[in-house]
């Protein structure tokens, strides 16, 4: 299986697993998506190129927005911006 393919059927799971019900908001899922993305995203980097990486970030950003809000609030918070 191709790092593209891979990468695909991760988007797919993560859209499907957006839509069931969840009593934690999905933050349970979040965790675990993110932890499966991210070797994934080092994976597609490698095997075709910052390009397709790019856009796979692109593509799981705006399916992990919320995490995404987050982690920028904590690091403004942070700098002290």
């Amino acid at each position: 299986m191709t790092a593209l393919v891979a990468g695909l059927m991760w988007l797919v799971a993560a859209n499907l697993i957006g839509m069931l019900p969840s009593k934690d908001y999905h933050w349970r899922n979040a965790y675990c998506l993110i932890a499966v993305g991210m070797p994934l995203l080092i994976w597609l980097i490698y095997e075709n190129g910052p390009w397709w990486g790019l856009a796979f970030l692109i593509a799981a950003g705006s399916v992990l927005r919320w995490p995404l809000r987050y982690l920028w609030r904590w690091l403004r918070a942070r700098v002290g911006a």
